[in-house]
């Protein structure tokens, strides 16, 4: 009997860049689920309400830093500090390209940090970085 997917936790709160992501990911044939919460507030009570009907351990976790209720940076530490999530892979995805703020990050355990493409056709190249954070992992679509 096979699992269904892991999902993929997408914590973004800009339409936009959700369908982006979403339609890449699609394209590169990646099956997993993606819940998109669109605050830190909803995002914090999908991960850390664990009654019976919780659900799954994200398999990554895209977290935007610039939320319109909280900074990204207090979710990954909140993520990072439980022994339960501590483990699952969190990408950070975000228009800022601050040097201080990517060494915060990584200094909290975050797995990759990725800036936002500014252009349309960047998103499959950034979406193609997290193949190796996928269940099971998957290789890059070939070229056509």
């Amino acid at each position: 009997m096979n699992a269904a997917p892991a999902t993929i936790l997408l914590i973004e709160d800009d339409l936009v860049y959700t369908r982006l992501i979403e339609k890449h990911f699609q394209r590169a044939g990646i099956a997993n689920e993606i819940i998109n919460i669109s605050s830190g507030a909803k995002a914090l009570a999908h991960l850390f309400e664990r009654g019976e009907e919780a659900t799954a351990e994200p398999i990554l976790v895209l977290l935007d830093l610039n939320l319109p209720d909280m900074n990204g940076v207090d979710i990954l530490t909140r993520i990072k500090a439980d022994p339960a999530l501590k483990q699952a892979p969190v990408v950070v995805l975000t228009t800022s390209n601050d040097s201080e703020e990517t060494r915060q990050c990584y200094d909290l355990g975050c797995n990759m940090f990725l800036t936002k493409p500014a252009e349309y056709s960047g998103f499959a190249a950034l979406i193609s970085q997290l193949h190796p954070f996928l269940d099971p992992p998957r290789a890059p679509p070939a070229e056509p």
